[in-house]
């Protein structure tokens, strides 16, 4: 044998070593829905998973069983929609995600997705206060500027939240800004390094051109209007059969593999992420997404949003001014409706 054919068996044994020690339950609350099947699909190919857990109020067991003939190593279980189901599919689990409740339609926002998701949110999130409390947390339900504050409130009730645990996602407005930006400039969408901050709809959606290689794109209003509206592009194209889907649970994956990464103990991960934030709390906001360092204990470190041009500060001012509203309105939801 060679020395090089005898180093990468060291080194193959050595990778195989430290996979052994770590395990990762991750568990998908949802996941029988649009966002929540190609998600679990996506996670059965993360080789950082090693337990797939799928609820949903239904077909959870069967799109386990479809899922769990896919030649990866991790297991994969469906959970009956009981609430020993779900208390069991949240045990133990690393990560929880939740992609569940209703998709958008032509000519919905998502605050009109509000009263219908919002239930079905703070329930979801009293199961994982109860099953999983130290679990990473990461929302994609819509809207996630008001069902992140929403998860908040259920946790502080019960005495368990964990502001380093609680993400809400919207790397899908990077993705689509990288994506876009690309298009533009003829370029690999992986090279673009757009910084998205606010929050997750509409104005809330802030991209940073001027932080970018492309700084004149900042006056590029069009652009600008497609990444915040990027999500009504698709809702349009799909006639009425749906949102987001593929997309979402692409950049949802993206989150997971990256809150494992640094879970596993890898240094600089980070992300953009809607966060219990420092950056506007004088101004009465809570909560904001920027870019998140990630660690072992979830939020390490929530950098600032840096210096912008004239043209953004504009777009900060309008997002803040929405931002506030939406979270009073998840936190006054749990307060008029604690649910059981």
């Amino acid at each position: 044998m060679s020395a090089a054919r005898a180093m990468f068996g060291a080194v193959q044994r050595r990778a195989f070593s430290a996979s052994a020690r770590d395990l990762s339950k991750v568990t998908v609350l949802g996941a029988a829905g649009g966002i929540g099947q190609p998600l679990s699909l996506l996670l059965k190919l993360n080789p950082r998973v090693t337990e797939l857990a799928l609820y949903d109020i239904r077909g959870g067991p069967g799109v386990a069983a479809d899922i769990s003939h896919v030649n990866t190593k991790s297991t994969v279980k469906g959970y009956d929609p009981t609430p020993t189901g779900l208390a069991q599919a949240l045990k133990g689990a690393d990560v929880v995600l939740i992609p569940a409740g209703v998709p958008r339609k032509p000519g919905m926002t998502r605050d009109d997705l509000f009263n219908t998701n919002a239930s079905i949110v703070r329930d979801l999130a009293k199961a994982c206060a109860e099953s999983a409390p130290d679990a990473n947390l990461l929302i994609i339900a819509n809207p996630v500027n008001s069902t992140v504050p929403i998860c908040a409130e259920v946790y502080k009730a019960r005495g368990v939240y964990n502001p380093k645990r609680l993400f809400g996602v919207t790397t899908l407005d990077v993705v689509r800004a990288s994506r876009f930006v690309s298009e533009i400039k003829g370029t690999d969408p992986k090279d673009e390094k757009i910084t998205v901050v606010g929050g997750h709809s509409g104005v809330t959606i802030v991209p940073l051109f001027s932080q970018s290689s492309h700084p004149d794109l900042s006056a590029n209003a069009d652009l600008v209007n497609r990444v915040q509206f990027g999500g009504d592009e698709v809702v349009k194209a799909k006639d009425g059969a749906g949102s987001a889907t593929l997309s979402m649970a692409m950049a949802g994956a993206r989150m997971a593999e990256s809150v494992l990464r640094a879970a596993q103990g890898e240094k600089g991960v980070v992300e953009p992420a809607f966060v219990d934030s420092p950056l506007y709390k004088d101004q009465g906001i809570d909560f904001f997404a920027s870019k998140i360092e990630l660690g072992p204990n979830g939020v390490e470190k929530i950098h600032p949003i840096g210096e912008v041009d004239a043209n953004e500060q504009k777009l900060v001012e309008a997002c803040l001014a929405d931002l506030k509203k939406n979270i009073e309105k998840g936190v006054s939801f749990v307060a008029s409706n604690p649910g059981k």
